[in-house]
């Protein structure tokens, strides 16, 4: 599903066009357009709206020959930005309006009932409207998995301790939280895990802070969820790594952030990452809306069943034996044998 704007503009108050380009959004073959609308952590978050913008550009290549276009993104500065943001595009030749994250679920909301013909996309919560499609995802199922790969990897290094950071404090996050910890305490009960919220998911140097100082606390593996905020603990664990030879490792968030953790060629600091598919979200609701079968007012799930939430396909720092103990796992969440706790 891809929306994608007919030209890029500048616009007043503080929100600004982040990027221009991609698509075919400047050709008057253009049927179905779709626009991106991120917060001030832009497209290149390497994180959640990174991966729904991946989508829309898969997408609109794909399809390009039918009319799709999209032009990513514009990007609001802060939250008070959201309405104004949401409604300079609403109604303006825009078939589809995607946002991702909880803090858009309210703005988006409002700006659905004074536009209900216009068709809105938000990734990562539910919010009611006839004219709103939601994506959520069972990130807790995904964080299980994860919490699995830390504590064996804990084990193997006979370490006792691993930790978690969350960005603000959130139904959403905390399904991150209670399903890492639940994963965890399933492979090693008396594992203590670490639990630190950075407040923001912006603040980068914040999320250094804290990790670093986790880190040299004890917590062998950190998983983070916390937007861009999460990058800071990626380069603490880099400057760990590469400054006094510390072995930490980070489990990376919504997409395979193996790349963010390279260090010295092509090691990482990233033992594995908890993918949640913000980019089949929106790639599934372009389509659906470019071929008129917008679905208004559902809530589309995406599960570990359905290959919503999981773990990349590649992981060069995960043992065999690792990767083995997680699949098996990940057999007994969709088989119904395990239920993973979201709160």
């Amino acid at each position: 599903m891809k929306k994608i704007i007919s030209l890029c503009a500048v616009f007043a108050l503080a929100f600004v066009v982040s990027a221009c380009g991609g698509g075919n959004a400047g050709s008057t073959d253009c049927t179905t357009k779709v626009i991106l609308i991120t917060d001030k952590t832009g497209v290149d978050d390497r994180s959640f709206n990174q991966g729904a913008n991946e989508g829309l550009i898969k997408w609109a290549d794909e399809f390009k020959d039918k009319g799709a276009c999209t032009v990513p993104s514009i990007q609001a500065s802060s939250e008070a930005d959201y309405v104004p943001t949401l409604e300079s595009v609403a109604g303006k030749d825009n078939n589809l309006v995607i946002a991702a994250g909880f803090t858009f679920s309210d703005p988006m909301a409002a700006v659905a009932k004074k536009n209900p013909d216009q068709h809105f996309l938000i990734i990562d919560t539910e919010t009611k409207g006839d004219n709103i499609v939601s994506a959520d995802f069972a990130a807790n199922e995904g964080s299980f998995l994860v919490g699995v790969a830390a504590a064996e990897k804990a084990k193997e290094a006979n370490k006792d301790k691993v930790g978690f950071v969350g960005g603000m404090s959130s139904p959403v996050i905390k399904g991150f939280e209670v399903g890492f910890v639940q994963g965890v305490h399933a492979v090693d009960p008396n594992m203590k895990v670490d639990i630190k919220y950075i407040g923001s998911f912006t603040d980068a140097t914040k999320g250094k802070t804290i990790a670093t100082q986790m880190y040299n606390d004890g917590s062998y593996v950190i998983f983070v969820a916390a937007g861009g905020a999460g990058n800071g603990v990626i380069d603490a664990a880099k400057e760990l790594v590469k400054d006094q030879s510390k072995d930490v490792w980070v489990i990376g968030v919504d997409r395979d952030q193996y790349d963010d953790g390279k260090y010295d060629g092509d090691k990482s600091v990233i033992l594995t990452s908890m993918v949640k598919r913000a980019d089949v979200a929106s790639y599934d609701v372009s389509k659906l809306e470019m071929n008129g079968k917008f679905p208004g007012g559902q809530t589309l799930k995406y599960d570990l069943a359905g290959g919503g939430v999981g773990i990349p396909e590649k992981n060069p720092n995960l043992s065999e034996a690792i990767i083995k103990a997680v699949d098996d796992y990940k057999t007994k969440i969709v088989n119904g044998t395990i239920k993973v706790a979201n709160e």
